[in-house]
């Protein structure tokens, strides 16, 4: 090792235990945080042995122009909610099918059914370009909708947390998923895909609607996601660790939330060292495209510390269990995979083993982004399931889109 180069390592190894000692000294849950964070800063700062700053902000900027991922634009529109919160949706049609043949005329009468609806919801922190790849294959083959969460993305801050200080729920976020349905589907038959929070957001729609799942719901997909006690979950730290963060990070991010400004002025300036900690969090191989990574980045750095703070007490209350029983008589996919730190896959296991007849498909190698991380794998099961709902024809080609590997080109 060249003297340069020992003096690289030396200086990973000053910045990792900073890193430490800077969470140690906010109190208790610093030193469990600190395991994480130490290990994000020696990553970084080791990659720096070969990549400087000034080069890192090029490579990052190039990132950021390479491929499309989250550039998919489809028809806009506008749902409110019942505060008043403006919520965005886009809408990608299907191809038109060929004229109806005259005894096809006669089955339907005079208008063709409704054509099935696959509404996708996303997860926290995120935002509706999140189902990128799955966008791309489903489109032209069948009508998709695509929103924003309040508080995310292009849809408008929840107006009852900014007027009223009103905690946000994930029953709240229910209604918000029926309100666009009402707005983007009044009629026809709808597939509902949810990841993470998105899944919950499912469930929270099912336990308050259950109608509507009887009516015209035909199948659902449940990616990386929870039914419940999600304050059991140790984010793959030592057990001392999880109990502090479990005891303290609300308050700490209540107070970094009514310090927005400042926050995020610290958040740019710890870039890099978020930017590890993002990873271990999003992603379980190292085989991933970087500007597939980068662009997980921009949508979670995009999600502002007030709302980070605002949604995360909804996650330790939410328990929809009992919700999974109006999905029984559809079909269902379950997918997760293994290494999933947020959302462990055993809480998929467990969905499965409430709905005995739906598909349960572990992932080997991918965190909680999987659907980014291995798109092929969420875009065949999704493919099957729209086929076994008669979403889409048998024959129709719903190819893959691009790959994450390092390799690989986009698209």
């Amino acid at each position: 090792m060249s003297e340069s180069s020992a003096e690289a390592v030396a200086s990973a190894a000053s910045a990792a235990a900073a890193s430490a000692g800077n969470w140690r000294r906010a109190g208790v849950a610093g030193a469990a945080i600190g395991v994480v964070a130490a290990g994000a800063a020696a990553g970084v700062a080791i990659e720096r042995l070969t990549v400087g700053r000034g080069m890192r902000r090029k490579a990052l900027l190039a990132l950021d122009s390479t491929g499309p991922y989250g550039a998919l634009r489809g028809t806009p529109g506008k749902a409110y909610a019942d505060d008043g919160t403006e919520l965005y949706y886009e809408v990608d049609d299907a191809e038109p099918e060929a004229p109806l043949a005259p005894r096809r005329r006669r089955l339907f009468g005079r208008k063709a059914p409704a054509p099935v609806t696959v509404v996708f919801s996303h997860g926290y922190c995120l935002n509706q370009d999140s189902w990128h790849f799955q966008r791309a294959a489903l489109r032209g083959v069948v009508r998709t909708v695509h929103s924003d969460q309040r508080s995310h993305g292009r849809s408008g801050r929840g107006v009852a947390q900014l007027k009223d200080g009103t905690p946000v729920t994930i029953d709240q976020l229910g209604r918000d998923l029926k309100a666009v349905i009402d707005a983007a589907v009044p009629e026809g038959p709808i597939v509902l895909v949810g990841h993470s929070m998105g899944g919950m957001t499912v469930m929270a729609l099912a336990d308050q609607y259950p109608e509507l799942i009887r009516d015209r719901v035909v199948a659902v997909a449940l990616v990386g996601t929870s039914s419940g006690r999600l304050g059991e979950v140790n984010f793959g730290l030592p057990v001392a660790g999880v109990n502090a963060v479990r005891r303290v990070l609300p308050g700490v991010l209540r107070a970094l939330g009514q310090q927005a400004a400042l926050v995020e002025r610290g958040r740019r300036a710890t870039a890099d060292l978020f930017a590890g900690v993002i990873k271990r969090y999003s992603f379980a191989t190292r085989d991933v495209d970087p500007a597939v990574e980068r662009f997980a980045e921009r949508m979670i750095e995009g999600t502002p510390i007030d709302v980070v703070a605002e949604f995360y007490p909804a996650f330790t209350e939410h328990d929809k269990t009992a919700a999974l029983t109006h999905f029984a008589d559809l079909p269902v996919l379950v997918l997760a995979g293994v290494k999933d730190l947020v959302t462990p896959s055993e809480h998929s296991e467990a969905i499965a083993d409430l709905l005995p007849d739906a598909e349960l498909v572990l992932v080997p190698d991918a965190g909680h982004l999987v659907m980014l991380e291995h798109p092929e794998v969420v875009i065949d099961r999704l493919a099957d399931l729209l086929m076994r709902a008669g979403a889409v024809p048998a024959g129709a080609t719903v190819g893959g889109y691009g790959s994450t590997s390092g390799t690989a080109q986009p698209g």
